[in-house]
């Protein structure tokens, strides 16, 4: 987009990348539209209900998390849930918090309950700890456990770390126990025990607070993405 011309610094149009500027002086504008800097960013958790998209739009016409929150503000969701998986879900503007939640390096853990066919056995859990194979040669671990069995099905509880692609389905499924029912039930320490489904509230201080720490951020919002990027 620099190179196309689109962007300006002090309405003069700048081609040169990594071109550096003082965020307190400097006006910045992308097609002509001024960029401001948010005083403040929104945290919300939300429990996300089954039939809905993990997106901003859906080129389908279906119902998105973003519908569900009555605020005029722009935020998006912190990864994302299946269209048929339930539980917590976080979304925000604080596009440096949600890069580092993110990504892998930060280990964030992810806590499921899921249903799945059959009745698993101890020995099966020992393979999601040991690792699972997919087609693609990605190995990808779980911590689980047995919560309860019922009538051919059981109900586990499965801890990872990583973020891939219908993981905890396709790692179920690579063990023979496909997945009937999921819901992810924590988020790097966030739980929805207090939220009805399809609703959501904003996160406290504390809670932001303790989303930075786990990143290895000690302040939120801009003053962390100016500590980080500007003064190394």
């Amino acid at each position: 987009m620099i190179s196309q011309g689109r962007v300006a610094v002090n309405r003069e149009t700048v081609r040169e990348l990594g071109r550096v500027i003082d965020i307190q002086s400097d006006e910045v504008f992308f097609d002509g539209r001024r960029l401001g800097i948010p005083d403040h960013y929104l945290y919300i958790l939300m429990n996300k209900p089954k039939g809905v998209i993990t997106a901003v739009h859906d080129n389908r016409g279906r119902e998105t998390v973003i519908d569900l929150i009555a605020s005029e503000r722009r935020v998006f969701p912190v990864g994302r849930l299946d269209y048929d998986t339930e539980g917590v879900l976080l979304l925000t503007d604080d596009g440096y918090l949600a890069y580092r939640l993110t990504h892998p390096k930060f280990r964030i853990e992810k806590v499921y309950e899921a249903w799945v066919e059959g009745q698993v056995e101890e020995k099966s859990i020992q393979k999601l700890k040991e690792g699972i194979s997919f087609s693609d040669k990605v190995i990808v671990k779980g911590i689980g456990r047995i919560i309860k069995k019922d009538r051919g099905k059981t109900l586990i509880e499965i801890s990872i770390h990583e973020g891939k692609k219908r993981q905890i389905k396709r790692m179920m499924k690579a063990i023979g126990h496909p997945v009937l029912q999921l819901a992810r039930i924590c988020f790097a320490g966030l739980t929805v025990h207090d939220l009805k489904s399809a609703s959501w509230r904003e996160l406290s201080e504390q809670e932001v607070q303790s989303l930075y720490q786990q990143v290895g951020l000690q302040k939120s919002g801009y003053e962390a993405y100016q500590i980080n990027n500007f003064l190394g």
